[in-house]
């Protein structure tokens, strides 16, 4: 029995070894992005936002509910899920010619989820787009909901602005942003996003990487202001080692909030009486 029993344990740890090697191999692919180093992770390191090797919400952010643990989390993701996990027809949607429009018209269509394509006073802003089909690195997993993928990015014109809220795969999008690239003018991104956006190959020269609470000047009275947010980041296996934002643009005629995936906070009381829409 002894035999048996240290057999089969050989087995599981062979067994869990092999995935261990597999996953840790597949996690080399491009599409998971790059950590942080060199000069970025020095000035990472300068932010008052980043403590203990990570950053920090404002306000404590456990990252479970109080009384939930991890085993009740997967045991109802897998488990007890919910019938209804996705809508029972396709989703209803207007499809434009984004190509076609007037310049001097503003608009905003919206993709899904954070996705949306705004036009404001003659400049293109795109805001973290996801159009593959799919918000995950494993393939066939996470996929849009029918009738929610009716762009694909060569439908879209060049893109002045891209903002980036946070590097989780449904905002930052390896296989949209590497389709994007030629059709970018300017990425704006919280701290440490730079750097996947360097391992794809965009110019460092093309990228705004700040922390919050910053102002950039961009071009013909646009003007940039970064702003709190109360969420995480990663796409591996450490989290919070780049920085999720928010954003109020000004263009010549309006006020923008880009609010990427922020949970309620003092942060929204103190932008409004900064920044009065």
């Amino acid at each position: 029995m002894k035999k048996i029993i240290k057999r089969i344990f050989m087995v599981i740890t062979v067994f869990i070894a092999g995935v261990a090697v597999i996953a840790g191999g597949y996690m080399q692919l491009p599409k998971f992005g790059k950590s942080p180093s060199g000069k970025r992770l020095e000035r990472i390191r300068q932010s008052p936002n980043y403590k203990d090797g990570s950053f920090q919400n404002r306000t404590e952010t456990p990252s479970l509910t109080e009384g939930v643990s991890y085993y009740t989390v997967f045991k109802e993701f897998f488990f007890q899920k919910s019938k209804r996990v996705e809508p029972d027809s396709v989703l209803p949607s207007k499809k434009v010619d984004l190509m076609k429009l007037n310049p001097s018209d503003d608009v905003l269509v919206w993709f899904g989820h954070s996705s949306y394509f705004m036009q404001l006073d003659g400049k293109r802003i795109l805001v973290d787009p996801v159009l593959s089909g799919s918000a995950s690195p494993i393939p066939y997993t996470t996929k849009s909901f029918k009738g929610s993928d009716v762009y694909k990015v060569e439908e879209l014109p060049e893109i002045d602005y891209l903002f980036i809220s946070h590097d989780h795969y449904d905002h930052l999008d390896y296989e949209t942003i590497i389709a994007l690239k030629p059709k970018v003018k300017k990425v704006i991104v919280g701290l440490g996003v730079g750097e996947h956006l360097e391992y794809w190959g965009y110019n460092p020269a093309d990228i705004i990487e700040e922390d919050w609470n910053e102002q950039v000047i961009l071009a013909d009275g646009f003007v940039l202001n970064t702003t709190p947010a109360r969420h995480f980041s990663g796409r591996g296996l450490k989290r919070d080692g780049t920085l999720w934002m928010s954003y109020v643009l000004s263009t010549p005629n309006h006020k923008i909030y880009i609010g990427g995936d922020s949970g309620y906070d003092k942060h929204f009381a103190e932008i409004g009486e900064i920044w009065p829409f």
